[in-house]
């Protein structure tokens, strides 16, 4: 039996570091260059990230998750949640450290499903951090729902054509290439009439119609695309996986990223509950402090069972990943992950924001953000309603109906199966009065 909710003291010492290396080091780039992590580095960035980067190879940190073969140190999914979330306080810390979403799914499917070729062209500069990716697969009419789904691919001799729109492909403005989720065979099931396709995202037809922001980001300023694939042109080479290889590889795409942005919620969701408890000890309203008054003192309880709860959940999934090496076998429990995620990050975040009255509304403070990013996780990777369906089922394999009208825990039966069993001891006690 081996229970143990230590971390190895090697391991710590290394988290440590990384601790007051994002504090010190990454955090600022995030007031620096705001919402810059994913654009290509001009020579100023490049001049501070390219070092940083070093710094995290030279301490065996970079993209942990990957094995050696791809530049990684095949740590595994459980301490690289360890590290996320000490990475997921900051913007630019995944980017520093080889793990950013979503480049880390996608460059996890080329490493799985890739040719030689497409993992040379393709993912040794993405994981080099020199170019970025976007995964196009939503739909403007049909969402994440894959049997919707109209943009099509057509054989035309040695090449495909596509066409059709995509929507909220985040990173598209600044990525290198495109993962495309197509029709490829309309004639069958849409699990096994679909094909993923890497393109460049220079490819003649591929045209991004505009980037759609999060509420309060300026008009064309956001960082998720409406995508026309206008005719576009590619060679047979581009198909990844095989064809109607393509609702196989999304799972291990789509399995990996839930996880992965459960990692670094954890870090999100703490720092919202250290400002929140910073702001209880350090505020006085109505002759004492914040942290005296019940309400407050209920927020901060709640939140700290909440992101205990939630920590420990991703932290057994992410164990469970790393011992059974396939995400199929654990889709039941990073979908619960997945469910619970976004609840966390809104209700911690909120009761931080109440806890610093009208400053925890304004810009000044990055509550409103985190809010805008829990709804953001209620429907990246898959709508939270649909996870709790994919938990509900999985969960009601392990059951079977009763054949009898009454429950199998009906008290009066099970009352009476046990009066029999004892029924010896029974007599002897009337017996004996």
């Amino acid at each position: 039996m081996a229970w143990d909710f230590e971390t190895d003291p090697q391991y710590q010492e290394v988290l440590d570091w990384a601790d007051e290396f994002v504090r010190e080091k990454v955090e600022p780039l995030d007031l620096v260059w705001p919402h810059l992590q994913f654009t290509p580095l001009n020579e100023a960035r490049r001049q501070v990230v390219d070092p940083l980067k070093e710094q995290v190879r030279r301490k065996g940190l970079w993209a942990t998750h990957l094995g050696p073969e791809l530049g990684g140190q095949g740590y595994g999914q459980l301490k690289l949640a360890l590290l996320n979330e000490i990475l997921g306080r900051s913007q630019w810390a995944p980017i520093v450290f080889g793990c950013q979403a979503p480049d880390t799914g996608n460059a996890e499917i080329i490493a799985h499903y890739g040719t030689d070729e497409q993992k040379e062209r393709y993912l040794r500069p993405l994981l080099e951090g020199e170019l970025f990716s976007s995964y196009s697969m939503t739909e403007p009419h049909a969402g994440a729902d894959p049997t919707l789904f109209t943009t099509r691919a057509v054989r035309d001799g040695d090449d495909w054509v596509i066409n059709g729109w995509k929507f909220f492909s985040s990173n598209a403005a600044t990525a290198s290439f495109l993962i495309v989720m197509v029709v490829t065979n309309p004639d069958v099931s849409a699990y096994q009439g679909m094909s993923m396709f890497l393109v460049p995202t220079d490819t003649p037809g591929v045209e991004i119609v505009r980037n759609v922001g999060l509420y309060g980001e300026r008009d064309n300023e956001g960082s998720h695309a409406l995508i026309h694939y206008d005719n576009v042109r590619v060679p047979a080479e581009a198909l990844l996986g095989g064809e109607g290889q393509a609702f196989v590889i999304a799972q291990t795409r789509l399995g990996g990223g839930r996880i992965h942005h459960a990692m670094r919620t954890i870090g999100l969701a703490r720092k919202a509950l250290d400002m929140m408890c910073e702001r209880a000890l350090s505020r006085k309203t109505q002759g004492s402090r914040l942290s005296d008054k019940q309400f407050v003192q209920g927020y901060i309880a709640d939140s700290y069972a909440q992101l205990l709860q939630f920590r420990l959940m991703v932290l057994y999934t992410a164990w469970e990943i790393d011992k059974y090496n396939d995400y199929k076998l654990v889709r039941k429990d990073i979908a619960a992950v997945k469910v619970v995620m976004p609840t966390v990050l809104h209700d911690i975040a909120w009761r931080a924001m109440q806890v610093h009255g009208a400053l925890g509304v304004t810009n000044e403070m990055p509550f409103l953000g985190m809010v805008t990013g829990a709804a953001v996780m209620g429907l990246a990777d898959g709508p939270t309603e649909v996870h709790k369906t994919t938990v509900a089922k999985q969960v009601l394999r392990d059951y079977q109906p009763t054949e009898d009208t009454w429950p199998t825990e009906w008290i009066p039966r099970k009352r009476e199966a046990a009066r029999a069993k004892l029924a010896d001891y029974l007599e002897n006690e009337v017996g004996n009065l």
